[in-house]
């Protein structure tokens, strides 16, 4: 760790005289991992090593789409099977789509568990809609988050150094602005490998099984489709009286304008045959 040291010297001797060099800063976090690498008697941060180790970081993802003569008895025969392998539903969905009810469901499960889980929930499928199967390996993404989340820290424990030997305050808030910018991309970095983390440990298997509702048919003979009409029929001249009881008042109207009419040229007519 030679080359950290006397790269610690250096940039507090920088910070010192000239407190606004980002410059100087911008590149400590490549040279603390590069540093950190040739300490380990590496290069270049690799996953050879992580692999040596035996730990690789999958994420596992399984999609399923099955039909089922019984919705209830599948997800109760779903449940069993998580609740056995220590797993959890994440989302139970149920409704009626096109001809068809169907239940979605959303499973997180040990992922040492994880192919134990999808054999149990596949047992009894007769076929399947969809079956995809996906694994991830974010081992390198892993390893690199790790290794950049400790130079962050170290880089921050020398800020620290630094803060403690400023001389004035312009010093201190730029030295505090580094720290608040390294603090944010700590807890950036935090938060991914937190999230990776929690995706290597539980798998997930997206669930979509469905009953199709099949509406039977019935034969209608000929003397009742004539029937049907008959009473088609009738229902329609009701509602076509009925409909004129509604609007009698217009009627009342027409007959009066027509008297009125009548009575009007009646007259007219014999005015004329007088006059004559």
């Amino acid at each position: 760790m030679k080359n950290v040291s006397l790269l610690l010297l250096g940039l507090i001797w920088a910070c010192s005289n000239s407190p606004s060099s980002e410059a100087t800063y911008e590149n400590f976090e490549e040279i603390l991992i590069a540093d950190m690498a040739d300490a380990t008697g590496a290069n270049t941060i690799q996953l050879q090593a992580e692999k040596d180790i035996e730990d690789l970081k999958i994420i596992k993802t399984a999609t399923l789409r099955f039909p089922t003569d019984d919705l209830e008895k599948t997800r109760q025969r779903i449940r069993a099977a998580v609740g056995s392998y220590n797993g959890i539903i994440q989302n139970d969905r149920s409704g009626k789509g096109y001809n068809e009810w169907y239940r979605e469901m959303v499973i997180r499960v040990p992922s040492k568990h994880f192919h134990t889980v999808l054999d149990s929930i596949s047992n009894g499928v007769s076929y399947f809609d969809t079956h995809e199967v996906s694994q991830q390996d974010v081992s390198e993404e892993f390893v690199d988050l790790q290794a950049r989340l400790k130079a962050k820290r170290q880089l921050e424990a020398r800020y620290l150094e630094l803060l403690r030997m400023a001389k004035n305050v312009s010093e201190v808030l730029d030295i505090e602005r580094e720290l608040s910018k390294i603090r944010e991309e700590i807890e950036v970095r935090e938060g991914r490998l937190q999230y990776l983390q929690d995706r290597v440990s539980y798998s997930t298997i997206n669930l979509y099984f469905y009953k199709t509702s099949v509406e039977t048919g019935v034969t209608v003979s000929y003397g009742s489709k004539m029937w049907n009409a008959i009473q088609s029929g009738w229902s329609g001249l009701s509602y076509f009286f009925l409909g004129l009881l509604h609007i009698w008042p217009f009627f009342v109207i027409l007959i009066l304008i027509f008297l009125f009419i009548k009575r009007y040229f009646s007259k007219k007519n014999k005015k004329t045959t007088s006059q004559s």
